[in-house]
């Protein structure tokens, strides 16, 4: 049996808890399921990245022709990117085959 979670005044004193606690011993993780917020705008931080020319040339066009400020474009890659590396994780860790990359082999 898990013990209940105090009462706290207010969120410095609940982080003062936490930092000094194990969630396990108040939260029983088995029961816990994914959550997701679709409606939660994302915070976005500003970077600096180097690509070659042709490359940004390439996503630039591809962008133009979707309609779309490339910015945005190399962000869905990058999501759809990321996805499928959590998609082949998961595979592999239920003992499936990773997805293939087309053109390679192995």
């Amino acid at each position: 049996m898990n013990e209940p979670i105090p009462e706290f005044k207010n969120e410095d004193e609940e982080r003062a808890f936490w930092a000094t606690h194990d969630s396990s011993e108040y939260v029983d993780w088995s029961k816990s399921r994914r959550v997701l917020f679709p409606n939660l705008k994302p915070s976005t931080r500003a970077i600096s990245l180097r690509l070659p020319a042709s490359m940004l040339d390439e996503l630039r066009q591809m962008a133009n022709q979707r309609d779309v400020p490339y910015q945005s474009l190399i962000k869905v890659f990058l999501r759809e990117r990321i996805d499928m590396e959590h998609q082949r994780n998961f595979a592999v860790s239920e003992g499936r085959p990773p997805y293939k990359i087309k053109g390679k082999k192995g």
